[in-house]
């Protein structure tokens, strides 16, 4: 497959079970209904959250706090654009990078989570978080498919990260 249409492909794909899984847990729940999944460690729950990732500035009562939030989301999803989807050289070998397709990959997840949550944000003033997990008593803050998304993308690019510093090393002493 075109290394463009799989990355196009991923990232719609993020965006459409994204969009599946709020719509349906916005019409079967309401505000702060709990289904527990696996007893003390994983529910579904319904909420809103009208802050950034893990609530940060929630409680913030500025209209300016979501314009920023928009403004930085779109800034970060034009330059994730820009990074999938220019033309490479032929001679940069992925511009230095280990493995082009891992961070392809995790460009596009990112994309695609990052496009969800601006959707959201954009359209209803709250982003729909839905997942909610446990370790011991610590509740890990309420998330979706398309947070998931960006941490799987985060950490490809940060693995990737890790392998081209660890074989520059090597091959440098």
């Amino acid at each position: 497959m075109n290394p463009r249409l799989r990355t196009a492909a991923i990232a719609a794909a993020v965006i459409v079970i994204d969009r599946l899984t709020k719509t349906y847990i916005r019409s079967q729940y309401t505000s702060w209904d709990v289904t527990p999944v696996i007893g003390g460690f994983f529910n579904i729950v319904h909420t809103e959250n009208p802050g950034a990732a893990f609530g940060i500035l929630a409680d913030s009562p500025s209209a300016w706090s979501s314009m920023l939030l928009v403004a930085v989301s779109l800034v970060v999803m034009a330059i994730l654009g820009v990074m999938l989807w220019r033309p490479r050289p032929a001679s940069s070998q992925g511009l230095g990078m280990q493995s082009p397709g891992l961070v392809s990959v995790g460009l596009a997840l990112v994309f695609g989570g990052a496009f969800g949550n601006v959707w959201d944000r954009l359209f209803r003033g709250t982003v729909t978080d839905f997942l909610q997990v446990f370790f011991g008593s610590y509740e890990f803050p309420s998330f979706n498919a398309a947070d998931s998304a960006i941490t799987i993308g985060a950490v490809l690019l940060l693995i990737d990260l890790w392998r081209t510093r660890h074989q520059h090393h090597t091959e440098h002493g």
